[in-house]
């Protein structure tokens, strides 16, 4: 696997966790989220990085499945393009829909490359 690839990889990986670690201290719920705009903020940001990390990706080597990626990157473009568009519940759906699957599919796209390679 490319190095580039494996790289935004851990972005993407990296920006998962940091959204995790926004509701360690407590539960997931949207009413606190859509209230706290600090955390909408960093969290939108998050999604830019996966987002862009997604679509390099998936320019470089098209083989590389990833369920969602297509929503994910889309999302992405609303956040920097459509800002005054940008809905609380799109955000919320992908925290809790899909950057858990997104989350173990990236482990095991890392887990399955050539440690001597990166």
């Amino acid at each position: 696997m490319d190095n580039n690839i494996k790289a935004w990889l851990f972005d993407i990986l990296k920006s998962i966790s940091e959204i995790e670690s926004f509701f360690e201290d407590r539960p997931k719920l949207f009413v606190d989220y859509q209230n706290d705009i600090r955390t909408k903020r960093a969290v939108e940001r998050n999604i830019e990085i996966i987002g862009e990390a997604l679509s390099r990706i998936l320019k470089t080597d098209e083989t590389i499945e990833i369920s969602n990626s297509r929503k994910i990157v889309d999302a992405r473009n609303r956040i920097i393009h459509g800002y005054d568009s940008v809905s609380d519940d799109v955000i919320w759906g992908i925290v809790i829909n899909h950057l858990p699957l997104l989350k173990t599919e990236i482990d095991t796209l890392i887990e399955n490359t050539d440690p001597k390679g990166f």
